[in-house]
């Protein structure tokens, strides 16, 4: 086989319909008779309702996405108990180390540990927010806990 002998599939290309040479495509060319669709460039835009307010306007709007959430994760205590007897040998634990443990992901910019889970082992957290609950077990166990000021 040469690249000079390929050809299309039988079938797959159709003649090219030349409008305006009679039979069912003359004259008007199946635009049939004025109107803004028979005009040349006549479009009209999806959802167009000829001027009566159309159905995405009428209706009701709902939800919201927070663009906060994009780059802000949450974790458990029994999560950073995890890191904590995954790497031992860790002082403290902040937002690259939890990062570094695939927790979260690589584009978070803010994490806040929550009180679900317990602590077994002494942590000592930099830079991450905690909640009232996880601050209490943490410094029971005899961590502590440095927030970030913002």
């Amino acid at each position: 086989m040469q690249l000079n002998e390929l050809q299309p599939n039988p079938g797959s290309k159709s003649k090219k319909i030349r409008v305006g040479r009679g039979f069912t495509r003359g004259k008007t060319c199946g635009r049939g008779h004025k109107g803004q669709k028979s005009r040349s460039g006549g479009k009209v835009r999806i959802g167009f309702e000829g001027g009566q307010i159309p159905l995405y306007m009428r209706l009701p709007k709902v939800g919201f996405t927070s663009r906060v959430k994009k780059f802000s994760a949450s974790l458990r205590l029994s999560e950073i108990n995890l890191i904590q007897k995954l790497m031992p040998e860790l002082e403290k634990i902040d937002l690259e180390v939890i990062k570094l443990s695939g927790l979260v992901g690589h584009d978070t910019r803010q994490v806040k540990v929550f009180s679900s889970g317990e602590v077994t082992e002494k942590v000592n957290l930099v830079g991450i927010r905690v909640s009232k609950g996880a601050k209490i077990a943490i410094e029971a166990v005899g961590g502590t806990v440095t927030e970030a000021s913002e």
